[in-house]
């Protein structure tokens, strides 16, 4: 079923859209949750969370991009438990402390326009960044793929992928330096 048939379902608050999804993208969420989790049974009540959110979201959300949508719903979703939990050590934790190196733990920006400057500032540095470096890190830390996963699916050792990430957050964090950021 193509997304804005979806879409329409949800705005016609036809249950068939909850189903609808589960079969086009229950796979998608469920992966974004289980890097995140590390739990079978929390991801998936996650992903059940994420149908109910986006039926609670639309209307008045009209996405343009289904899938995007629904993986932001996830992954806050799935963070939002983790936090709950407080255990930042299992799972998600390393990856967060992998950001934490670029950070020093407060909250760098504070106010949400310097918060949408920091986003811009990161957008901007992805996009410089060569296709598959840019690919690495948005996989680790958006959908936090683990360096066993990574390594595969790039056809690097798992150190080479460890020493390109780190690089590559060294190179985020003098880049946030240089523009201003107090970090």
């Amino acid at each position: 079923m193509e997304d804005e048939t979806i879409v329409a379902l949800y705005w016609a608050r036809d249950e068939g859209a909850i189903p609808a999804t589960a079969e086009k993208y229950g796979a998608y969420c469920a992966a974004i949750a289980g890097n995140i989790l590390q739990s079978p049974q929390d991801a998936e009540e996650c992903v059940n969370d994420t149908y109910l959110s986006a039926w609670n979201a639309m209307p008045p959300s009209r996405p343009r991009l289904l899938k995007a949508f629904l993986g932001k719903i996830t992954r806050n979703l799935s963070l939002n438990r983790v936090r709950q939990h407080h255990a930042w050590k299992r799972g998600g934790g390393a990856v967060m402390e992998e950001l934490g190196e670029i950070s020093t733990g407060a909250d760098p920006v504070g106010e949400a326009i310097q918060r949408r400057e920091l986003l811009r500032a990161i957008d901007t540095f992805l996009d410089g960044l060569p296709k598959r470096q840019r690919q690495l890190f948005v996989c680790r830390y958006w959908y936090f793929d683990s360096v066993t996963d990574l390594a595969a699916r790039f056809q690097m050792t798992e150190n080479h992928v460890s020493v390109t990430l780190r690089r590559i957050r060294e190179k985020l964090r003098r880049n946030l330096l240089e523009r201003g950021f107090e970090l």
